[in-house]
């Protein structure tokens, strides 16, 4: 029976054309575009099956936490591997590999964008199946999909000679995003879409690495030799990481090596890149919008509708995006939806902090969200995941006033450790060095209003964290 194939996550990217719902500070692979999970933990969920290792999840230095997380929420225990800067989907990719092959240096690996949609895990499941003898053999096999469309966001495969008697083919022609006129001559002329995700031999990866990107082999090999374990998470040597060059796995290897290989994928597939991708893949209602969360449509259709929490209605419009957020909205063409990236663009010039900002800010311990804000005062919600724990911490501008809502709560509060419990507050006066903590079993909610001169983020001086922030 054949050893179980590691699945690797790539779990790094930032997703800006799907703002205002996906930014900076928490990119679109981590949040619920399609039902009540988010399509990293789909991802994980679709290799939970014994014909996978345990997964290898490899994400920036802001989300780490975030990732174990909500590993954890859907019963999964992933090595979350923490890269300390986006060099793109090839030293992502290596990496990974380089880990999974310190612990079988035989692995066959599947490598895994976190951020697309597959709607037939069975499906998706015989597909690796078919694929795993030709990368036992020593190819790199990726995974094309059927064209349903023209599409002009997809790169494009022309499978070559048959491999063996799975239905993998030999590589032809891998060809960039290509205009409408060109992608309409591929789907004509039997390419397959390029998925992204890659089955093969670590050995093999790296090999061809070393051959076709010698330095950034040999960074991420010293980045892996030398990466140290933090909290649970293993760290990779940021140096080293540093030296690799930023390209993608397939200018770095796919369209160099002799020995690309695709099979044919029979399942629903979407990189999700854009908010029109949402309509050709998620089921339509009644009158033809794909809807999220609280939407109320009137004479409409074509429409993507999506909503954070606050009520949407829409009248009398067709083949329109609109999304709402609790500090955006945004209404646009489907069919200008990959105009998104410009306007992020433009506001980030703007030094817009909505660009890249939720209203919600995540955090190891759990989260903080902006209720209200004026002079000299603001209010916050902040909820605590059970054993979370803030850092010792004192503020020089700054008295805070704590209500809790839900739970209990460990308070230091100078001198003094106590609990607060539900419907009793606690007053922190300004310098008071102070942590807030919950040793309970459900999650503790509470109200924080700040009062003072400057409420600022960067008016903390910490003096103790378990999470070892700065």
């Amino acid at each position: 029976m054949p050893s179980p194939i590691v699945p690797i996550l790539l779990a790094g990217g930032a997703g800006t054309r799907l703002w205002p719902v996906s930014r900076d500070a928490l990119p679109k692979q981590f949040l619920p575009l399609v039902g009540n999970r988010s399509t990293y933990q789909e991802t994980l969920l679709r290799v939970r099956d014994p014909m996978f290792a345990p997964p290898i999840v490899i994400t920036g230095p802001n989300f780490h936490f975030f990732a174990r997380r909500q590993a954890e929420e859907v019963g999964v225990e992933a090595t979350v591997v923490i890269e300390p800067m986006r060099r793109d989907s090839g030293p992502a990719i290596a990496a990974a590999t380089a880990v999974a092959l310190k612990g079988d240096p035989q692995a066959v690996v599947l490598a895994l964008a976190a951020d697309h949609i597959i709607l037939d895990a069975e499906e998706f499941r015989a597909t690796c199946r078919a694929g795993r003898e030709a990368a036992d053999a020593g190819r790199i096999v990726t995974f094309g999909i059927k064209p349903t469309e023209p599409k002009t966001s997809f790169g494009y495969i022309l499978p070559g000679e048959p491999i063996g008697k799975s239905g993998v083919h030999a590589v032809e022609r891998f060809v960039e995003k290509p205009d409408a006129p060109t992608a309409a001559q591929y789907v004509r002329g039997g390419y397959l879409w390029n998925s992204g995700n890659f089955l093969f031999r670590g050995d093999v990866l790296l090999g061809e690495l070393s051959r076709l990107e010698p330095a950034m082999a040999q960074a991420i090999v010293a980045a892996v030799d030398n990466a140290v374990t933090d909290l649970g998470f293993l760290r990779l040597q940021s140096d080293a990481f540093a030296r690799a060059p930023q390209k993608s796995i397939d200018y770095a290897v796919m369209e160099k090596t002799d020995r690309a290989a695709v099979v044919t994928g029979n399942f629903r597939w979407s990189d999700i890149g854009s908010w029109d991708a949402l309509f050709d893949i998620t089921p339509r209602n009644a009158d033809g919008n794909v809807v999220q969360g609280p939407v109320v449509t009137v004479d409409s259709s074509g429409c993507v509708v999506h909503s954070d929490g606050r009520l949407t209605a829409v009248v009398g419009v067709k083949d329109l995006v609109v999304v709402s957020t609790s500090d955006a909205v945004m209404v646009l063409p489907r069919a200008r939806a990959q105009e998104v990236r410009e306007l992020v663009a433009k506001l980030k010039t703007a030094k817009r902090a909505e660009a890249t900002d939720h209203k919600r800010v995540h955090r190891p311990w759990g989260y903080y969200e902006s209720i209200d804000t004026g002079e000299r005062f603001q209010v916050k919600r902040i909820v605590v995941i059970p054993g979370g724990i803030l850092s010792l911490q004192k503020h020089q501008h700054r008295a805070e006033h704590w209500v809790v809502v839900r739970g209990t709560a460990e308070v230091t509060n100078g001198e003094t450790i106590r609990e607060v419990h539900e419907n009793e507050s606690v007053y922190i006066p300004l310098g008071t060095v102070h942590r807030l903590a919950n040793k309970g079993k459900i999650p503790l909610e509470l109200i924080e209003v700040q009062t003072g001169s400057y409420l600022g983020e960067d008016d903390i001086v910490r003096l103790e964290d378990i999470y070892k922030r700065s």
